[in-house]
């Protein structure tokens, strides 16, 4: 079963928007399919309409209960939340998850606590999805344990190169270390403007560094992309005809081909 990480350190980039169109691509098509909020910031929840001040258990509380030592089968079935047919099923994150870093510290094995958590209920999804915080801490270290490949959203924008050695870095460390199989599944560009001589320009620049790697599907700047979350609903559901949407029901394909393949 895939289990793919969606990382970039860098904010703003389209990481969650990536996650969320993808695992609710996944799940039209009537793959079984979990996404994993591991940011703080909770987008990713929001943006499958969840509200945070509601649900019972979350991603932390997963955290916390195998940094205490409890058994990693069981741990995460409260914390899933089913919304129906044909939607991703959701672990949620709201705040708290900020101090899931201190938790982890003293935990035995603490980069492999998610992995562990995901194996529990491999035999109940096709897909595992995991949307990855801002950062390059121990969270984003458990994503990277427990994924078969990652997904490298980057913005068309001056800086996008900027980082991008420290968390190739970050990658090849818990290759050598921790999971051997991981690899780098697709670079995807975001908010790309064609009219925009600096996008051109960083397409060139990404495709020289990651060559096959970049995915076909460029998604472009669109404007329902960015409002369809305040409607706690994917893009590709809400706008199915914007040109968000349609870039990211062809990145679905392209998901899911490339796996096809392997």
């Amino acid at each position: 079963m895939p289990i793919w990480g969606v990382v970039n350190q860098k904010g703003g980039v389209g990481k969650t928007t990536t996650a969320v169109n993808l695992a609710a691509g996944l799940a039209a098509k009537g793959h079984r399919t979990l996404l994993v909020d591991a940011d703080p910031q909770g987008n990713a929840t929001t943006g499958l309409g969840v509200d945070k001040r509601a649900v019972e258990a979350t991603l932390f509380d997963v955290f916390s209960a195998l940094s205490n030592n409890a058994e990693s089968d069981g741990v995460l079935k409260p914390a899933i939340l089913s919304l129906g047919e044909g939607q991703p099923d959701i672990v949620p994150a709201t705040l708290d998850l900020a101090g899931a870093e201190a938790v982890l510290l003293n935990a035995v094995g603490k980069e492999l606590l998610l992995r562990d958590a995901l194996e529990s209920v491999s035999d109940e999804y096709d897909w595992i999805i995991i949307d990855a915080p801002p950062s390059l801490g121990l969270i984003t270290i458990n994503i990277l344990a427990a994924s078969s490949e990652v997904i490298v959203p980057m913005q068309c924008e001056f800086y996008a190169l900027e980082g991008l050695s420290q968390l190739m870095k970050t990658i090849d460390i818990v290759k050598k270390r921790i999971n051997p199989e991981l690899k780098i599944g697709r670079v995807i560009l975001t908010m790309y403007d064609g009219r925009n001589k600096l996008s051109r320009q960083v397409r060139e620049e990404v495709t020289e560094f990651f060559g096959d790697k970049v995915a076909q599907t460029i998604i472009p700047r669109n404007v329902r992309l960015s409002e369809a979350p305040g409607f706690g609903e994917p893009a590709l559901q809400l706008y199915p005809s914007s040109k968000g949407a349609v870039a990211y029901a062809e990145f679905t394909e392209e998901v899911l081909n490339l796996c096809a393949a392997h």
